[in-house]
């Protein structure tokens, strides 16, 4: 009996196995992830190409426009409807270019040129209206020569009048081909890629070693530990930005300039700081070394540097204490002038007392000393009634000398009133001694003006208004004396300009209030400003502030009579 015949089993291949071997697992799975990066990057690639060349072929037919448009003979041609010369140049230039078709048109879109010479003098298919109305336009667009890629632009007469367009449009089928061409060099470079990548796997640890100058893990940890105590140890301020402008790093002292909110990092600068001079200097958007900017009630002094791969670092320093210091300074410069000057004044009264004596007139001698040690006393006394305030009253006091000594009448006005209840003196009388300084560099060139302030409370609100008889400040720029960094005058060695009023408007909207700058009274400038909440509402009654007084010119009376309206307050 014969055995039965089964059939033999099919020979299986061996299912691979993964390499043991450390070196052939980092080169197969590197030459995997290869192959898998290069296909999808020459599918990523292929994608959008046919709109790259689209966009390529409408700005070489935007390039043609334009250089047809700056022909004279084809404006003037436009100009004066003259198809024939029109019709002539353009087909050279198509010719010469490889373009589809150049068109030239009237101001009515009618054709001047054309390709087919039976479309001339007929409008044009499609919209001419952006191009003559002085702009340049790329699109894709049907029109009698098919689909093509097309560039317009204004054609312009030698005086800029638009008196036409010019039309240039690339065949579709001239981008297809194109295409095709390019296929073969994108799968050769594909190729190319793989076979990069499959050799840089096998030099990958020497170049990461090189790269890296042979630093071990736990070195480059304690490098990590050392910057971060260096960043956060330092006493200015740093900020780190990526190539969009958000915040890589900001240390502590930067966070504490800036007040950044704890989740700073990671956020546009924009984001987290208000629109204004501060982010567009951090940003770049305005150049410059050592450039001053505000914060709330800090000066700072900023300096950008950029970075090899498009990124910024920032660096800030306080400069709040060094201005103060520095306003101190001038205001000592001034008052050491003004004393240089009383010192010349008090020799001239010497001199007169002395002439009085010999002249043996002794009534016009006591009379003389008597007005001369009383005016400057009533003027204090007169201050401190009005304003209870002692740190506003010094300051009115201190500003009124100063200011007359530089040819300026200081006045306060007769209503004008202060309690004693201030709750910020300090922030009052940065503000108050800003405006008046402002309106005293504005007056003091020109000698003889005058300036007047009104402090006026109403419950806790306290209005305060500084009015001054200068030139005054246009319409068009009251908004722009509050922008940092803008001034109208020059800026002296020692200290930059532009951060007084920015600072007082900043202090004043922090504090809730307002400061308008409009036309005064006097024919000048006026700064108004209200602070709510800025006085503690012990007192029920009401100080309003007093009627406008007309722009007159004529001093005030000093020895008023009885029953006579009370003079203002001067030095």
């Amino acid at each position: 009996m014969k055995r039965p015949h089964w059939p033999r089993r099919p020979h299986w291949p061996r299912r691979p196995h993964w390499p043991r071997r450390v070196f052939a697992q980092l080169l197969l799975g590197q030459t995997v992830v290869t192959v898998g990066v290069t296909a999808v990057t020459a599918g990523l690639f292929l994608a959008p190409v046919s709109s790259e060349l689209d966009h390529d072929a409408m700005q070489r037919a935007l390039s043609i426009a334009q250089a047809t448009a700056g022909d004279e003979v084809i404006a003037r041609a436009a100009e004066v409807r003259d198809s024939a010369t029109a019709q002539r140049n353009a087909e050279q230039i198509r010719l010469a270019t490889g373009a589809s078709f150049v068109v030239i048109t009237d101001l009515a879109g009618i054709r001047l040129s054309h390709t087919d010479p039976d479309r001339i003098g007929h409008r044009v298919s499609t919209d001419p209206e952006p191009a003559l109305s002085g702009r340049s336009v790329t699109a894709i667009q049907q029109g009698t020569l098919g689909r093509t890629a097309r560039g317009k632009v204004p054609l312009r007469a030698a005086d800029g009048r638009v008196v036409g367009e010019v039309s240039v449009g690339i065949s579709d089928d001239s981008i297809r081909r194109r295409l095709l061409k390019m296929l073969t060099g994108i799968l050769l470079c594909a190729g190319a890629g793989l076979a990069s990548g499959t050799a840089a796997t096998l030099v990958l640890a020497r170049r990461l070693k090189r790269r890296t100058h042979n630093i071990a893990l736990a070195d480059i940890s304690a490098l990590l530990v050392e910057r971060e105590a260096m960043l956060h140890g330092i006493r200015e301020g740093m900020v780190a930005l990526d190539e969009r402008g958000w915040i890589r790093l900001a240390n502590d002292e930067a966070v504490r300039l800036l007040a950044l909110p704890g989740d700073c990092t990671g956020r546009p600068i924009d984001a987290v700081l208000p629109p204004g001079r501060l982010a567009d200097v951090l940003t770049g958007r305005i150049a410059g070394a050592d450039l001053p900017a505000v914060r709330d009630d800090r000066v700072l002094v900023v300096n950008r540097m950029a970075t090899a791969e498009g990124g910024a670092v920032v660096t800030l320093r306080d400069r709040t204490e060094l201005e103060s210091l520095v306003r101190e300074l001038d205001t000592t410069r001034s008052l050491t002038e003004a004393l240089r000057a009383q010192d010349h004044e008090h020799a001239n009264r010497m001199h007169t007392l002395l002439g009085l004596l010999e002249l043996g007139r002794y009534e016009q001698a006591v009379a003389f000393i008597s007005e001369q040690s009383g005016s400057h006393a009533a003027v204090a006394a007169r201050i401190a009634e009005q304003v209870q305030d002692p740190h506003v009253a010094a300051l009115l006091a201190g500003k009124t000398a100063v200011a007359g000594e530089r040819g300026v009448r200081l006045l306060v006005a007769p209503a004008a009133h202060l309690p004693d209840a201030v709750v910020d003196a300090r922030a009052l009388v940065t503000v108050l001694g800003n405006l008046i300084d402002n309106a005293v560099d504005a007056l003091a060139p020109g000698g003889g003006g005058r300036l007047e302030v009104t402090l006026a409370a109403a419950g806790s609100t306290l209005l305060v208004q500084v009015s001054d008889s200068g030139p005054g400040v246009p319409e068009r720029l009251r908004e722009r004396v509050f922008e940092e960094g803008w001034t109208s005058k020059e800026a002296p060695a020692h200290r930059p300009r532009g951060l007084g009023l920015a600072m007082v408007r900043r202090l004043v909207e922090r504090a809730g209030g307002r400061i308008v700058l409009d036309g005064g009274p006097l024919g000048g400038a006026r700064f108004t400003v209200e602070l709510p909440e800025a006085l503690h509402n012990r007192t029920p009654c009401v100080q309003t502030p007093p009627a406008q007084t007309p722009p007159d010119r004529t001093p005030p009376d000093r020895t008023s009579a009885a029953g006579r309206t009370a003079p203002l307050v001067e030095a």
